[in-house]
C-alpha cells in the first residue's frame, strides 16, 4: 500500500495515515488471551495497538504467546456464554448490535429486521437502509 515503506520516516507515515482517516494508538495491555476451541494463547507483556479506520477497529498484538490447553469445563462455560448472548427470539445480541450500528437504527428495529430475515445480517441491513 505504501510501496516499500520500510525506510519511511515514522512521523511521515503517521501524517499520511491521519490524512487517510486512520487513527492509531498504543494500548497499555497487561495480558491478552485468545481462546480457540483447542487452546488459549496468552500474551504477557504484549505490545497492543489499536487502529481505527472508517469506523472499524483493528487490534494488533505483538509478542510471544504461551499456549495452554483448554479444559472441557471451560469449553462448556464458553458454550453457555454463547447461548446466553442470544435473545429469546434466537437472534444473537452481537448481530443485533452490528446491524443497529451499520444501519443507524435502534436495537429493537435491528432485532425485528434480523428476525424477518432469518438472522441474515446483510439482508437485515439492506432492508433498513
Amino acid at each position: 500500500m505504501f510501496g516499500g515503506g520500510g525506510g519511511m520516516n515514522p512521523r511521515k507515515m503517521k501524517q499520511m495515515m491521519e490524512q487517510m482517516g486512520i487513527d492509531m494508538q498504543d494500548i497499555d495491555a497487561q495480558e491478552v488471551i485468545i481462546r480457540t476451541p483447542d487452546e488459549e494463547l496468552v500474551f504477557s507483556d504484549a505490545e497492543v495497538q489499536l487502529m481505527e479506520a472508517q469506523g472499524q477497529k483493528t487490534y494488533q498484538i505483538v509478542g510471544d504467546p504461551e499456549s495452554r490447553d483448554v479444559d472441557a469445563s471451560e469449553s462448556d462455560d464458553a458454550a453457555e456464554d454463547a447461548e446466553e448472548s442470544e435473545s429469546d427470539s434466537g437472534v444473537d445480541e452481537d448481530d443485533v448490535e452490528l446491524v443497529a450500528m451499520r444501519a443507524g437504527v435502534d436495537e429493537d428495529t435491528a432485532r425485528e429486521a434480523l428476525e424477518a430475515n432469518d438472522g441474515d445480517l446483510a439482508d437485515a441491513v439492506d432492508e433498513l437502509e
